[in-house]
């Protein structure tokens, strides 16, 4: 036994310096692709730098012009002596620009748009599941998907010019594909984790494959399809602006005229009212969203789309 000990400590310590060992080896390994991450990070920020032709020296140079231009964005008055921000500036263009229509007009575009283009995500977004539609068939409107996305909002405005000139019109309908490729895409990716369990139980039934998508699989993502499609309109209120800077009406006209004749007051005036009309939208689309999570009842497709103005309704008054 006195032999025996010595050797199973032997084996033992021989043990454990091979685990420190294997440790060390792994920390410094990780160490070194630390190292070398660090490395690839720095060499493509320099060739990004470079090839932007950002300088430092260009921002020291400009700069005075800036803050000069930073008096027309914000323009003071004095109250009592003190000197404050001309709020009264402000106003007086959007009551005589008449911004509060124009902002009807930008949401009218993302809202018209996120409806025309919902159909094609509903389709493109079913097809897209490999539940749906077998491999490597699904691909064709996957890719389509990402055509679509591949193409920004703003140069499908481009390409519809011959439909319409530059108007709220080819707007909507800019606002539309790009819906159906973001949107599909989101679709596809609910209804590819549904669990088989409910999918099973209505094609047990003798159900045929169309109803079973819908009562299988759609009824189980009804309310994530929703949520999506109210956060894709918040996403199109702000392309809707960006639009407008090329034309297509809304509040981003008014921030291209203004921009282009140098009336800064004016342009941060428009700024001031799409800022509000964006953040009204997010409070609104996320009230909706949070109560379609928090509502933990079981209901039928039907029952839920009949139910969904009213949830909305409630969502923004609670």
């Amino acid at each position: 036994m006195s032999t025996d000990a010595p050797r199973g400590t032997r084996a033992f310590d021989g043990a454990v310096r091979e685990r420190l060992d294997e440790i060390r080896r792994r920390r410094s390994l990780r160490r070194l692709k630390q190292t070398l991450g660090l490395l690839v990070a720095a060499v493509a920020f320099y060739g990004a730098y470079t090839t932007v032709g950002f300088s430092i020296a260009t921002l020291v140079q400009y700069w005075p012009q800036f803050t000069e231009a930073l008096g027309g964005y914000f323009p003071t008055t004095t109250v009592l002596g003190v000197p404050v921000i001309d709020v009264g500036r402000y106003w007086r263009f959007v009551v005589a620009e008449d911004l509060f229509r124009l902002s009807v007009v930008t949401v009218a575009m993302a809202f018209t748009g996120t409806l025309l283009g919902l159909p094609g995500a509903l389709l493109l977004g079913t097809l897209g599941s490999e539940r749906v539609t077998p491999f490597p068939f699904n691909f064709v409107f996957r890719t389509t998907m990402s055509v679509i996305r591949a193409i920004p909002a703003l140069v499908w405005a481009l390409i519809f010019i011959p439909l319409g000139g530059v108007t709220p019109f080819t707007g909507t309908l800019a606002i539309a594909v790009d819906t159906m490729g973001y949107l599909g895409r989101l679709f596809t990716d609910e209804l590819e984790e549904i669990d088989d369990g409910p999918v099973e139980g209505v094609r047990s039934t003798g159900a045929s494959e169309s109803q079973t998508i819908y009562f299988g699989m759609l009824s189980q993502v009804m309310r994530q399809y929703i949520a999506w499609t109210m956060y894709i309109f918040e996403l199109n209120v702000r392309i809707a602006i960006t639009l407008g800077l090329i034309g297509a009406g809304g509040l981003g006209y008014v921030l291209m005229i203004q921009r282009q004749t140098f009336q800064y007051t004016n342009m941060m005036a428009a700024i001031f009212v799409s800022v509000a009309l964006i953040l009204a939208i997010e409070m609104t689309s996320q009230r909706v969203r949070s109560r379609l999570r928090a509502d933990e009842e079981t209901e039928s497709v039907v029952e839920l789309l009949r139910a969904f103005p009213r949830r909305t309704a409630e969502a923004m008054w609670r």
